[in-house]
Order: structure tokens, then C-alpha cells, then sequence
């Protein structure tokens, strides 16, 4: 069966999982951890792509980006793939691949999973294991939403803003939301539409977006209920 087509539809919030060739690490230090982020900050910018969130984890990454081109994605990540495979392997005396494939990715509902997807990935490290509090983490965007640390290249979505008349209000009510977890359902449901990339929003969403795109937006036919959870 040939591939479909990546979904990605402009002005739309996606989002993406790149991991490592066999679930190898992709970082051998922070060094190499910065090296990434300042890829991410200049390509995103390059191509008119707004990252929202982050984390970068042993073996992958997640991200969560609205593009602002029907292309825009793809060149991004493909620049940035490309240079930091030069940069890892001249650092690591290696050849090869180093990425997985392509990189995953789904469209999401903003008003349903937006902000559910930001918590899902910025407790990525606390699933993990590798830190007790998401704030310990160096390595996501969670510090920035939270009022601990200012990157002025990430850029706020408007539900984000939603979230407080003040910057402390705002960040307040996404340390709240990030204590409060996110339900296992949620959390199925974004990681398997991203897997495989599908659309995940509510039956009228997806099918007013597969009037925007020739390519099939979900498993099921465009109208009914997507599948959400496994």
C-alpha cells in the first residue's frame, strides 16, 4: 500500500514526534541538546513555523507547531534533521543515519487538545523516570510556560494567552494544569494519531478539515468519530 502523503494544513497546530534509528539516543551531552534547540529557534523562523512547545528527550523529540505554509513543516524539520546529523556524526566519529524516517505527525483540534498536548509532552521526562518535577527538566518548554525561564523565539498560542489576564496568572494556570496530569485517553489519543498520522479533533472538526485537503484525514470516513484511544 503506498504512503499517503504527509497531512499538514496551514494556520493549523500539529503535532510531531522525530525519534532516533532503532530508539538509538540522539544526544551525547547537553552541548549536543543546544546545538538542536538553536537549530529548531533559527529554522523555525526560517520558515515561518511557530513552536508552541518542546521536549527533547534521550531518543526523541516532541513537538507541538503551527505552520504558517502548507510546506513549511516539512522544510523545517528536514533542515534541521539534515544539519544536525552532520553535527552528531563529525562530533561522534560516525556515519549513517541517525533519524528514524520521516518524522510523525498529526493534526490536532486546538480547542480540544491544544493545550492537553503542551502538558503531554512537557511530562514527557516525568514518564520517564528522569526527573520527579517537569520543572527539574532543563530540556523543554515547560520552564518558559511556567514562568521560570524566558525563550522569547517560542512563540505563545493564542490558548495559551486564554489562560490568564497577567503573565503570573497565565503561568500559574499551566503549572496548575501540568499538576493536574493528563487522562490516559487523552494521552492515547495523541500518541496514536501522531503515530499515524491522522487528524484528532471532534467528528464536525474533521470533517470540515478534509474540505481543505485532498488527502484522507482520518482512519475513518470523513463525518463519523475518530478513533481516539486504542
Amino acid at each position: 500500500m503506498a504512503r499517503l502523503p504527509r497531512l499538514t494544513v496551514p494556520g493549523y497546530a500539529h503535532h510531531l514526534i522525530q525519534r532516533g534509528n532503532n530508539r538509538q539516543l540522539i544526544f551525547a551531552s547537553d552541548a549536543d541538546r543546544q546545538f538542536l534547540l538553536d537549530l529548531l529557534a533559527e529554522n523555525a523562523k526560517a520558515f515561518d513555523v511557530a513552536v508552541h512547545a518542546y521536549v527533547m528527550m534521550d531518543n526523541h523529540v516532541h513537538l507541538l507547531a503551527t505552520p504558517a505554509t502548507g510546506q513549511g513543516l516539512a522544510q523545517m524539520m528536514q533542515a534541521l534533521g539534515r544539519s544536525y546529523v552532520r553535527y552528531f556524526n563529525d562530533r561522534q566519529k560516525r556515519t549513517g543515519t541517525l533519524w528514524e524516517g520521516r518524522f510523525k505527525s498529526s493534526l490536532i483540534q486546538s480547542e480540544r487538545y491544544l493545550l492537553a498536548c503542551m502538558v503531554y509532552i512537557d511530562l514527557n521526562p516525568v514518564r520517564a523516570g528522569m526527573v520527579a518535577q517537569p520543572g527539574d527538566y532543563r530540556w523543554s518548554s515547560y520552564a518558559h510556560h511556567a514562568g521560570q525561564r524566558a525563550e522569547p523565539w517560542l512563540t505563545p498560542h493564542p490558548l495559551y494567552w486564554e489562560l490568564g489576564n497577567t503573565p503570573f496568572a497565565r503561568e500559574m494556570a499551566y503549572a496548575n494544569l501540568v499538576q493536574s496530569g493528563i487522562a490516559s485517553v487523552q494521552q492515547a489519543a495523541l500518541t496514536d494519531a501522531t503515530l499515524r498520522g491522522w487528524a484528532l479533533g471532534e467528528p464536525d472538526f474533521v470533517a470540515d478539515l478534509q474540505k481543505k485537503t485532498p488527502r484522507r484525514v482520518s482512519k475513518t470516513t470523513a463525518g463519523r468519530p475518530p478513533l481516539e484511544a486504542k
